[in-house]
């Protein structure tokens, strides 16, 4: 199974090992910089400097979203009209690869809806102030963040779809000695978000190995069984980690596959590998889009789109990669070698040292796209969030059940009528083969 499907994806001009005299040498390669919506910043990639790691780890140091302020005014939310024109902002990552494909490929044009270029964002605590604001009423997000929108802040935001299942990793500098988890005690480690299943899923893969996650200035003293934990934005880790300012970091696709191929980074875990089939990203509404009778055929129309979109990439990822990348349309600011190494190599013969890929009968990809929101997994980060060092108040999740959550938090109606449209979801290998496919139990083996 796995030999074809790396044969499928076309992986083998991907494989070899990197010769870095000819790739770059890491914080100097002009293909660590990367160009952004100017609205939100104008130099991105390179500019990072130690100063900037402490200062970003103080500024984080009291709040819970790695800068956004729980205070913040986009969070006291008003009825909104209705504007049935899909305005989406995204991360520069392959989990809102459906979302694009759909806007792209005309899928939502089909459902006789109007959108909008989707909006590039630097960041995650920009792109939920824009969210929360209404600049836009379609987007990704990391799926602890509705969570923590509407059980901290009441804010009313549904989940009511996965962008994708796995598609993330944990990626170490070559030259940091970290060959397992067991050799992360005194190093600094970045993550996306506190709210995050990168911060989640990496924190129970320390906490097994016997190290401890702490969260601290840069320059405070780390116990040899500690890690510290900070916060990045996407765009500034693999810079980060080939100026070796950071050990290492827990992202999104395809910040794996650049640190890899231009920071001199290797693939210490795959999350996918870790907790099988996890969601990452999920599609979230306002709670009047979601939810108010008179939008329905809008928001069905919504989710018809983003299926057919996901079923298309699965199929298509060589073709859907070069689209992506900035060889293509220019979604994502990679090349496509980078874009189709995030979504098609996951060769267990390569990633071997480390072993990056423990579970070959799980027989997962690097990266899949599957809608359908199991309430286990729901059940189960609610429940690792309580277990999960973040900065700020959290006391909220001492309110709240995962079972919950699960109810109150997704709209599972219009994501369930597109998989019946579209039956090959079914095929998903996060998805149970047997059985009753809507639900699961979570796997988790660290």
């Amino acid at each position: 199974m796995t030999k074809k499907r790396n044969k499928q994806h076309g992986n083998k001009i991907l494989g070899t090992p990197l010769d870095y005299k000819k790739h770059g040498d890491g914080i100097n390669d002009p293909n660590l910089v990367l160009d952004y919506d100017s609205r939100f910043s104008d130099v991105l990639g390179t500019g990072i400097s130690r100063r900037n790691l402490l200062k970003a780890g103080a500024a984080v140091a009291g709040l819970g979203l790695g800068g956004m302020s729980p205070l913040s005014s986009a969070f006291a939310s008003k009825k909104e009209p209705f504007d049935p024109v899909v305005r989406m902002g995204y991360i520069p990552i392959t989990d809102a690869a459906a979302l694009l494909v759909a806007h792209e490929l005309g899928y939502f044009k089909d459902e006789g809806i109007d959108s909008e270029k989707p909006t590039l964002i630097r960041g995650w605590a920009p792109l939920v102030e824009a969210f929360a604001s209404h600049r836009f009423n379609l987007t990704h997000m990391l799926a602890p963040i509705p969570i923590w929108m509407r059980y901290n802040n009441n804010y009313p935001v549904k989940v009511t779809a996965w962008d994708h299942t796995n598609g993330s990793a944990m990626v170490v500098h070559k030259d940091s000695g970290i060959k397992s988890p067991k050799n992360m005690g005194g190093k600094q480690f970045a993550m996306p978000f506190w709210y995050s299943m990168h911060n989640i899923v990496s924190q129970m893969l320390l906490k097994d190995h016997g190290i401890t996650p702490v969260i601290r200035p840069q320059n405070a003293e780390i116990g040899p069984n500690e890690c510290n934990f900070l916060v990045l934005n996407p765009p500034d880790m693999p810079p980060a980690l080939a100026s070796r300012q950071i050990d290492g970091y827990c992202v999104a696709e395809p910040f794996c596959a650049m640190g890899e191929v231009k920071a001199q980074g290797e693939i210490l875990r795959f999350n996918g590998d870790i907790w099988k089939g996890h969601p990452c990203c999920v599609v979230v509404m306002h709670e009047d889009d979601a939810m108010d009778p008179d939008r329905a055929a809008w928001a069905q129309g919504v989710h018809n789109a983003i299926i057919r979109a996901q079923l298309y990439l699965g199929a298509n990822r060589k073709e859907m990669s070069h689209m992506l990348s900035k060889d293509g349309k220019k979604y994502l600011p990679f090349p496509v070698e980078i874009v189709e190494r995030a979504m098609m190599f996951y060769d267990p013969a390569y990633y071997n040292n480390p072993q990056a890929i423990q579970n070959l009968d799980w027989e997962q990809d690097r990266i899949n796209f599957q809608a359908w929101p199991y309430p286990s997994a729901t059940v189960r980060i609610v429940d690792e969030l309580k277990k999960t060092t973040v900065t700020g108040d959290s006391d909220f999740l001492k309110n709240i059940t995962g079972e919950h959550v699960a109810k109150d938090l997704v709209q599972y109606e219009y994501v369930k009528n597109s998989l019946e449209k579209y039956p090959d979801w079914k095929k998903d290998p996060s998805v149970p083969q047997s059985g009753n496919p809507y639900e699961r139990e979570e796997v988790i083996k660290t």
